[in-house]
């Protein structure tokens, strides 16, 4: 035996035993650093050994034509505490004011009491975490400089460990107004846009990436910045927030009226083709009715009667027609290879004879149809040829997702039958999107010129105009000055004498064509389920000096259906209310020798009559009424030239004469004396309960009786 082998042994078992518990040790280490410290560590490495790091540039915004933000990217903030940070003095200061930021959390996100907010603190505090969420939700830049300005947040994230998440929001002031148009971006904004002007102009609106990388200087890590982000420049859109609140106010209020499926309203300037308004609305599961898709660009349907000016136009440009030809429409209904062609009015009769400015001012099918069948079923492309001519077809690239381009059908086509042009004629067996009728109704108003709808009118950056988006001519003339003038004349006696009376207004004159169309089933027909209408109304304001115009087309579940009733009193109100919009008139044209130039004064206190008579320079006697911060009880007369202001005298023993005082004087005066005051009406006070100079009881209670 070895001498001292047993101390050897005990040594190397020492030694083993020492090594096998700093592996374990190691290990435990490893695994807690790997699990649960795992966020914290890689947060330490994103920002000390980042390279090339990517830096996200801020979005354009999108603007109104009438300078209001539609659509911004504002940052969004999640908020973490390192609770290991700035040490035990970091840690001290936090306990100190616990309390105080606690009750400052609470004022900023009042949803979370300040108890709420203390424990959850401490309950960080506790774990030492290095990434500890504060609250759960992102918070706004504004919110976030609040939290910041709390003990210990305010201090730096080395000191005080308050540290955050950035995100990039999109976000639009004015909710969902044009919000199809607008357009939707990804949740994570990084991934681009879904849809609309968002998607159209991301190339614009979203910039260039910068980037960056961390390099320790001087036993400090920085940001160092190898090429700079750029941000993305503004749209400016032609859109006016107040058009479009006025076209989508009163579309829905029909739509409901109606219990409609979905509408849409577009409303475009007519020399420069700038869309104004662009309303998409459609009926959800609750009732209520949201934008959720753009209809006006992506609806493929029959368009109805609105149709019928074309084909007219066709057949006057080709000079088989004029206003006063005549067509005998018999009882209201004719057989067309077949199959019945009625006017709405057929079980009364009919319209018989009539003539063409007759015809579209009553929207006769048989007027239109029997004229179109009589001049082309022997050579029907010579009709469609005629629609080409006026681009009616033509596709638009607005550069929408989902747009569509109209649908007509050619003779050398599938299922082109010899009903076909009867029915095409009256806006069946064609599919044109709403915005291209418009734009056709748009070249009529335009003396025949066709523009393209324009949604964005300039682009911007840091308040300058880089690049302004021209007027594109779509057609610089769809038909003859002659026709012209003829469908003109008549779209106007459409309105004012025919069946689009409720499209029109008193107080400026309105031309276009309405439109009533059953919607067809596909392959099921047109009265599988049930009939489904469109109505809808196209046209133009003011009709001598066409400023706007306008398509309202609604999808109705059932009848009765009148495109100008149901979508013509639609057009009316948004046509007054942006007629009202542009109405500017100099007060100076309204006196006459007759007008009244002195206003009404009330009785009561005088001071604040005097003072606006003053200001107002109306000839009186309200310079000698001296200022007085207590009410100057008194009355005032007044002629058509002079205004006149007596004080009177007081006695708090008696009831005051309180009659043609305003209510605001009245009661104020009455309470003072201790009396209770119930009021009826509204205006002037013209009777009182309790005579004047009747002795004042305390409590008593008077009645006055305002008109």
């Amino acid at each position: 035996m070895i001498p001292g082998l047993k101390n050897i042994m005990l040594r190397y078992t020492f030694i083993v035993v020492i090594m096998l518990v700093l592996a374990i040790l190691i290990i435990v280490k490893a695994g807690f650093i790997m699990f649960a410290e795992r966020q914290y560590w890689k947060d330490v490495a994103d920002r000390f050994v980042k390279e090339n790091v990517i830096i996200p540039p801020t979005r354009g915004n999108i603007i109104s034509s009438d300078g209001k933000l539609m659509a911004s990217s504002l940052p969004e903030y999640r908020i973490y505490m390192d609770f290991r940070a700035g040490g035990t003095e970091k840690d001290t200061m936090l306990m100190n004011h616990l309390a105080e930021i606690s009750q400052g959390l609470h004022e900023i996100f009042p949803d979370k009491s300040a108890q709420e907010f203390r424990k959850h603190l401490l309950k960080g505090r506790r774990s030492k975490s290095r990434h500890f969420l504060i609250y759960p939700k992102r918070i706004s830049y504004i919110e976030y400089k609040e939290v910041k300005r709390l003990p210990v947040f305010e201090l730096s994230p080395n000191k005080g460990g308050l540290h955050v998440e950035k995100f990039n929001q999109r976000k639009k002031p004015f909710g969902s107004l044009a919000m199809r148009t607008l357009g939707d971006m990804y949740p994570d904004i990084a991934q681009g846009a879904k849809n609309g002007l968002e998607l159209t102009y991301d190339s614009i609106l979203k910039g260039q990436n910068g980037i960056t990388h961390r390099q320790k200087v001087m036993n400090k890590y920085l940001n160092i910045i190898d090429k700079p982000a750029v941000d993305g420049c503004d749209i400016i859109t032609t859109i006016d927030v107040d058009m479009q609140d006025i076209a989508e106010k009163a579309l829905v209020d029909q739509l409901k009226n109606l219990e409609a499926i979905s509408g849409v309203a577009v409303l475009m300037e007519v020399k420069t083709g700038e869309v104004k308004a662009n309303v998409n609305m459609t009926r959800g599961n609750d009732g209520n009715y949201y934008e959720m898709r753009n209809a006006a660009v992506s609806n493929l349907m029959e368009p109805g009667s609105t149709f019928k000016t074309a084909s007219i136009m066709v057949a006057m440009e080709d000079k088989y027609i004029t206003p006063d030809y005549e067509v005998d429409t018999g009882n209201g209904q004719v057989n067309m290879y077949g199959s019945w062609m009625k006017d709405w009015n057929w079980y009364k009769g009919g319209y018989g004879k009539i003539d063409v400015t007759k015809i579209l001012e009553v929207s006769s099918n048989v007027g239109v149809s029997t004229i179109i069948d009589k001049f082309y079923k022997n050579n029907p492309q010579k009709f469609v040829d005629g629609l080409k001519r006026m681009s009616i077809d033509t596709p638009l690239n607005l550069g929408f997702v989902g747009e569509a381009s109209p649908r007509i059908l050619g003779p050398k086509e599938r299922y082109f039958a010899k009903t076909t042009l009867p029915w095409m004629s009256i806006g069946y067996e064609t599919m044109i999107p709403p915005i291209y009728i418009l734009n056709f109704y748009n070249a009529i108003a335009n003396d025949g010129v066709m523009v393209k709808p324009k949604f964005v009118k300039a682009i911007a950056k840091d308040g300058d105009i880089l690049e302004e988006i021209p007027t594109e001519i779509v057609n610089p003339k769809i038909c003859s000055d002659t026709t012209l003038t003829m469908i003109r004349t008549i779209l106007r006696k459409v309105v004012s004498e025919g069946l689009a009376k409720p499209a029109g207004s008193k107080q400026f004159s309105v031309s276009g064509k309405t439109g009533t169309a059953q919607i067809s089933q596909g392959k099921a027909g047109y009265k599988s389920g049930g009939v489904s209408y469109l109505v809808s109304f196209c046209g133009y304001f003011p009709s001598e000096a066409p400023k706007y115009s306008c398509i309202v087309s609604i999808q109705i579940p059932h009848g009765p259906a009148s495109g100008g009733l149901q979508a013509g009193s639609v057009f009316s109100r948004i046509a007054e209310r942006i007629y009202a919009k542009h109405l500017f008139r100099d007060l100076a044209h309204a006196k006459d020798s007759t007008a009244v130039l002195i206003p009404g004064v009330k009785n009561g206190d005088i001071n604040e009559s005097a003072y606006v008579l003053r200001a107002l320079n109306v000839p009186g006697n309200s310079s000698s009424i001296p200022y007085s911060a207590q009410p100057l009880w008194g009355k005032a007369s007044c002629t058509d030239s002079y205004a006149d202001l007596k004080t009177t005298k007081m006695n708090k023993k008696l009831v005051p004469n309180v009659l043609n005082m305003g209510a605001k004087d009245a009661v104020y005066l009455l309470e003072s004396y201790g009396l209770k005051v119930r009021i009826t009406g509204i205006g002037k006070v013209r009777a009182q309960s309790i005579a004047a100079g009747s002795t004042i009881h305390r409590g008593q209670t008077i009645t006055l009786t305002l008109r």
